[in-house]
């Protein structure tokens, strides 16, 4: 049951990774053309957050399985 649930956090991690990542291109394209990237920064911030509570997740698990 854990070996799934630390699979899965693997790929929200994977996913979120992927999500910064686009989303860091968007800014930087913004930006090049002088458009406002207020908006798209607090989303970019609220990606962040949310990948650090991908990977606490993930500690959690592997300190579960570490028992």
């Amino acid at each position: 049951m854990q070996q799934r649930h630390l699979e899965q956090a693997e790929r929200h991690i994977a996913q979120g990774k992927r999500h910064i990542d686009e989303q860091e291109e968007r800014i930087a394209a913004l930006a090049r053309i002088g458009a406002d990237t207020t908006e798209a920064r607090k989303l970019l911030n609220n990606f962040y957050a949310t990948q650090a509570q991908h990977i606490e997740h993930r500690a959690r698990i592997l300190r579960e399985l570490e028992k």
